[in-house]
């Protein structure tokens, strides 16, 4: 059973997608367990409050990744992982992955940025042993360059049984309820193009909308973060979810940019509706007649009274948007390319050797394995090495079955010695 140990970032867009890749693992038949480099946060924000010299400031926020690097490693150590799968601004330093791979340790890091604004791969990536991408050309190509052969274009996807269809209640419809809704973060090219939109009654929901008066009557909760769950109820309130990718250029308020972002498998996946603007790599990814898109603010408009109008057509889009996310766009079909590009590229990648079940084990200590096995998720092909993991892996105080086997691997390891 193959083990990976997602390190999550201390905050930031990326770190609902690592939740929702630990999920999509699982799905996957792994044994899963996760950095929580959140709970950190707190603690690194305070750095802040010292009032030191910028320098000083620097010094301090490089020595806590350094420990929290050291914690990661603590946490390979403990879980003996075949891939850690870190996220876009995971707290793993170059240090950190120099020993991982003197450890023989696989790593991975789903890059979920524009490579374009965000330039820090080019130190990153060829540290890490598979480095996926979401976008394709130029960015595979300048990858080669700096010797990173191991790149795979993956993009984001969505999670079916968290981003689902919802029946909402009489006080989520006031709430949520909408003919024309965006969620998303308040960009340059959002601000200037929604200000033309006011008279379509438009609701704004998420962060950043601070200096923008003009939009300040369409704006929700006063601009407050939205959590994951609200954000499903928000894409199912809407007759029409609004789905403009964001630029940090104002002059084009559609940019015509590459990527797709999360936002449109997960819409797709509540089986809601969407407009979304024009992307080069969303044909490959969704129909004509799956997702309905725009080019300018021109054909925006004129698709918003258009499709206001067509509650049927827009219905059945969204039916086909949907079977195409359960289809293909799922993190479990994702995480499944992942570790087969992994095996495909890494020599002897996953092929520890599972230690044996005990030859002789009472009948009622193996219909207790049994029910354990059950309860932790797991499927008939775990071996007891990840049995015990698990366990080990667990918060909750033992019971009685959890307590003997952990009994009966340190015989083992004993015995074994």
């Amino acid at each position: 059973m193959l083990r990976v140990l997602v390190v999550l970032p201390l905050y930031g867009g990326s770190l609902p997608v690592g939740r929702f890749c630990i999920e999509g693992l699982r799905e996957a038949g792994c044994l899963v367990e996760s950095f929580a480099a959140p709970s950190f946060y707190g603690a690194y924000s305070a750095l802040n409050e010292l009032k030191v010299r910028p320098d000083r400031l620097g010094a301090l926020q490089n020595s806590f990744l350094q420990v929290l690097g050291q914690a990661v490693l603590a946490k390979v150590e403990a879980f003996g992982p075949d891939l850690v799968l870190a996220m876009a601004q995971a707290p793993l330093s170059r240090v950190t992955l120099k020993r991982l791979r003197q450890d023989k340790v696989a790593t991975a890091m789903w890059f979920v940025e524009d490579f374009r604004l965000f330039t820090y791969w080019r130190a990153f990536a060829p540290q890490y042993d598979i480095f996926a991408v979401i976008q394709k050309e130029p960015f595979l190509s300048e990858l080669r360059a700096i010797g990173v052969d191991n790149a795979l274009y993956l993009p984001l996807a969505a999670l079916p049984d968290f981003h689902r269809p919802l029946q909402l209640g009489p006080q989520e419809k006031k709430e949520f309820g909408a003919g024309l809704s965006f969620m998303g973060a308040g960009y340059p090219n959002r601000r200037k193009a929604f200000v033309q939109l006011r008279d379509f009654g438009l609701k704004i929901w998420g962060t950043e909308w601070d200096d923008a008066p003009l939009l300040a009557p369409l704006l929700q909760r006063g601009g407050a973060r939205v959590s994951p769950e609200d954000c499903v109820r928000i894409y199912n309130g809407a007759d029409i979810n609004l789905n403009l990718h964001s630029s940090v250029q104002a002059d084009s308020l559609v940019s015509h940019g590459d990527f797709v972002n999360p936002r449109t498998f997960e819409i797709a996946s509540c089986g809601a509706f969407q407009l979304v603007d024009e992307r080069e790599l969303l044909p490959e990814l969704f129909s004509e007649d799956e997702m309905a898109t725009f080019s300018d603010m021109d054909s925006l408009r004129d698709a918003i009274i258009s499709y206001r109008q067509s509650p049927e057509k827009r219905a059945a889009m969204a039916a086909k948007a949907r079977a195409r996310v359960l289809a293909e766009h799922s993190y479990a079909a994702r995480m499944r390319s992942l570790l087969d590009f992994a095996r495909s590229r890494l020599t002897g990648f996953a092929q520890r050797k599972a230690a044996a079940w005990p030859e002789e084990m009472p009948e009622d200590m193996q219909k207790a394995m049994d029910a354990l096995m059950h309860k932790l998720h797991l499927p008939e092909s775990a071996g007891f090495d990840d049995i015990v993991a698990a366990v080990r892996a667990g918060n909750e105080p033992l019971d009685d079955a959890e307590a003997a086997l952990l009994f009966l691997d340190e015989w083992r390891k004993l015995y074994l010695r």
